[in-house]
């Protein structure tokens, strides 16, 4: 099967959207988003009790709000303006053995054993070459049913 998609550019904030799923379902965040969760409620409930003073009931509020503001607005408005791929033009092609990316510079393929895992979020497909490294793919770049075929390719070559 081979799915070409038609040339295609990122919105932004439908990336800086995408950018946070990824962030928020990286396993290191999540345990640090729940341990500074137990802290926060450790502390309020000490200071409800009257076991510690309020210096770490507004030190536990001060680091939540730090993390939700870093992980939900900063470092996905840092990643869009640091990463031109976002300000060029696509086109995507799925085939039964791997996928090609072109833009007006060139063209690159991969393999499906090239990639790691993949998700998918409400606007894009999250293609991982390993934990860090990865691109996102817009589900509005592919027409009608197409979207549910790649997605069911996605299914057969890449562990989820």
């Amino acid at each position: 099967m081979n799915i070409q998609s038609g040339w295609f550019d990122y919105d932004k904030q439908k990336v800086i959207q995408a950018l946070r799923y990824h962030f928020i379902s990286r396993r290191e965040i999540k345990i640090l988003m729940i341990l500074v969760n137990v802290f926060a409620l450790l502390s309020a409930g000490l200071f409800f009790f009257k076991k510690v003073m309020p210096l770490a009931f507004l030190l536990s509020s001060v680091m939540w709000f730090v993390l939700m503001i870093a992980f939900w607005y900063v470092l996905p408005r840092l990643v869009y303006k640091r990463a031109k791929t976002f300000q060029d033009r696509f086109r995507v092609n799925v085939e039964s053995f791997g996928l090609s990316l072109e833009n007006r510079q060139g063209k690159r393929g991969w393999e499906w054993t090239s990639f790691q895992t993949w998700m998918e979020s409400p606007h894009f497909y999250h293609l991982y070459f390993d934990s860090r490294s990865f691109f996102i793919l817009p589900k509005d770049a592919f027409e009608g049913d197409d979207v549910h075929a790649v997605r069911k390719i996605f299914r057969e070559h890449i562990k989820k």
